[in-house]
């Protein structure tokens, strides 16, 4: 999409303006100093001062008369009246009325207030606003309200910053960082074997994974200076800008050193250069400004580069090799302890109960970022208010998890009795396969209550501990589990509804991994035939194959999900009775723990 910019006025726009100026103040300002001097007095006056000799001088106009007093120092105006008398008592009284009695103003005076004055006026007040504007810019003299500074946010020394305390769940990443706090505080120590620290270190992970403020925790323990800049501040309407704000950014930390410079969301710089020709690339120039800003280093001046991006593959390989971002992090999702010890650290900001199991909440809140446990803390704080209590209990947590995975209860929408029924065999369904097969995750809750996301029930499992590896028939029966509730629907009410979509996409996108990057078909074996991109940002799948292969594709993965769906349905219908009772135990509860679940199906 086409930029659009304001047109820019003509000079002559400005300089008729600057006339007009000059014109009004000629015009109304002038007559007013002119007249400055003159006091009106009637007619009575005149004739009075005349009588007695006070009037020095007198100047008969058309529709007024001007006269001065003896020692002409003042000068009165008065109107004129039919007097036939008037030049006889003037001569009779020797009163002098051949001359102006208000000179004409000298010219270099006239000039000096006509045009000399509005132009030093119109420059005085030009400087004024370009003196508020360059304050609003931060200073200085570069160019166009100095844009073509560094509007990096400076965080001095500070004892009361971020600490790595403050930070948890990240271990192998604060370890990582803790090597450069130890070279910003001992320098020497490296020196004498001969190391040097690396010059840049980049962050890569999803969001909500506590990036910056690692980033931040390595400044607050390092104590010293901290640069903070986004990616996109850098990139200008004007070109050259943002290779100035490089230069000026780089300039003013190697005047702070020791010091840190973050650089946030990277990949808004620091994107692949493409085999584009022509035009002059604003984007480009940065990058170019920001290559070489870190590659011009003179030895270790003590300033260390972090960035933090989350499309770290969409990076220029110049900017990633070894001499510039030397080293990458990753600060992936927490794991089970991590999420334990992240709900800890902000439920410190809280009241809490006396027996919340931050255990069974981390476990709950499987795959979670950082920022999502933050959000749950405070969720949970929030519906302790609503309840009146003074502190956050477990339930509090636990209704907090399932509104940051599945939003609010929806009070107000009301099921049919039908709805209401279909909807339990539905989530029943799900349960009762997860349940009576191995290697499936425990239940933990069920609950036919609607939500703001759009869901109008979900079943609850949760695993025990971590599980970094899916073995081939567990993802086959977690795609059995996802068939379950629409074999549960069609052998109860014997059709089928539209409650089934998200399943059917998850059962979906699961059977077509195996195949095309698992390598779990018996025809392709270990063949990758999709390739994904963005892998902290969702993932974005694309195939890699013939036309021919694809239909191949989904001919197999067909094949893998009726074949789940006849195996939901087998297990579904051994246990008919089961089912039943389950539903309507759901369908009168309308909320059952995975506990209570257990019972009735091993009654």
């Amino acid at each position: 999409m086409n930029e659009v910019k304001t047109p820019k006025k003509p000079m002559m726009f400005y300089y008729g303006i600057f006339l007009a100026v000059i014109i009004l103040f000629n015009a109304i300002v002038m007559p007013l100093l002119s007249n400055m001097r003159v006091k009106e007095v009637d007619y009575s006056t005149f004739i009075s001062m005349t009588v007695n000799g006070e009037i020095g001088k007198v100047e008969i106009q058309d529709n007024k008369i001007l006269f001065t007093d003896k020692n002409e120092e003042n000068v009165y105006e008065t109107g004129t009246i039919y007097d036939p008398m008037l030049t006889e008592r003037l001569i009779k009284y020797n009163v002098d009325f051949t001359g102006e009695i208000i000179e004409e103003m000298s010219p270099i005076l006239s000039i000096l207030l006509s045009w000399i004055l509005p132009m030093a006026l119109m420059v005085g007040l030009g400087q004024l606003v370009m003196k508020k504007f360059t304050d609003k810019a931060g200073g200085g003299n570069s160019m166009m309200f100095n844009m073509g500074k560094s509007n990096a946010k400076i965080y001095v020394k500070s004892s009361s910053g971020i600490k790595f305390s403050d930070v948890a769940g990240e271990d192998e990443a604060k370890e990582n960082l803790t090597e450069v706090v130890d070279y910003l505080h001992n320098p020497d120590k490296y020196k004498a074997i001969g190391a040097s620290m690396p010059k840049g270190i980049l962050l890569v992970g999803p969001p909500g994974t506590g990036k910056t403020m690692l980033a931040k925790a390595v400044a607050g323990e390092a104590n010293v200076p901290f640069f903070s800049i986004s990616g996109s501040e850098f990139v200008e309407m004007f070109v050259g800008m943002g290779a100035s704000k490089v230069r000026d950014l780089f300039k003013q930390a190697k005047e702070k050193a020791p010091c840190i410079v973050f650089i946030d969301e990277i990949d808004a710089i620091g994107k692949k250069r493409d085999n584009h020709i022509g035009g002059n690339d604003e984007r480009e120039q940065t990058l170019n400004q920001l290559l070489t800003e870190m590659d011009g280093f003179e030895g270790n001046t003590g300033v260390i580069i972090l960035a933090a991006t989350n499309r770290p593959e969409s990076l220029d390989p110049a900017l990633t090799r070894p001499g510039r971002f030397d080293r990458r992090v990753p600060v992936e999702l927490p794991d089970l302890k991590g999420r334990e010890e992240i709900l800890k650290v902000h439920a410190k900001k809280i009241c809490v109960g006396p027996n919340v199991d931050f255990s069974a909440i981390a476990r709950m809140a499987s795959g979670a970022s950082g920022a999502e446990l933050s959000n749950i803390v405070n969720e949970a704080a929030l519906r302790a208010v609503r309840r009146g209590s003074k502190a956050a209990m477990q339930a509090d947590f636990e209704e907090s998890i399932e509104v940051v995975i599945a939003g609010y209860q929806k009070k107000n929408s009301l099921l049919t009795d039908k709805e209401k029924m279909i909807v339990a065999y539905h989530e029943i369904g799900h349960a009762l396969v997860a349940a009576m097969q191995t290697n499936s995750a425990p239940v933990q809750k069920i609950t036919i209550v609607p939500r703001t996301s759009g869901a109008l029930g979900y079943t609850m499992q949760v695993d025990e501990g971590n599980h970094y590896l899916m073995s081939k028939e567990e993802i086959e029966n977690k795609i059995a589990t996802y068939t379950g509730g629409r074999a549960a629907e069609q052998l109860a009410v014997g059709s089928v509804s539209t409650g089934a979509a998200n399943d059917i996409e998850q059962a979906t996108r699961l059977a077509r991994a195996m195949i095309t990057r698992y390598g779990m078909s018996d025809e392709f074996g270990m063949v990758a035939l999709e390739t994904v991109t963005n892998q902290y940002l969702g993932g974005d799948a694309s195939l890699a194959c013939s036309a021919e292969t694809q239909t191949e594709i989904d001919r197999q993965v067909v094949a893998l999900i009726k074949k789940q769906y006849d195996k939901a349905m087998a297990i579904l219908t051994e246990n008919k009775q089961k089912l039943d009772k389950l539903a309507q135990y759901l369908y009168e509860k309308e909320t059952i723990t995975g506990e209570e679940f257990m019972n009735i199906l091993n009654a």
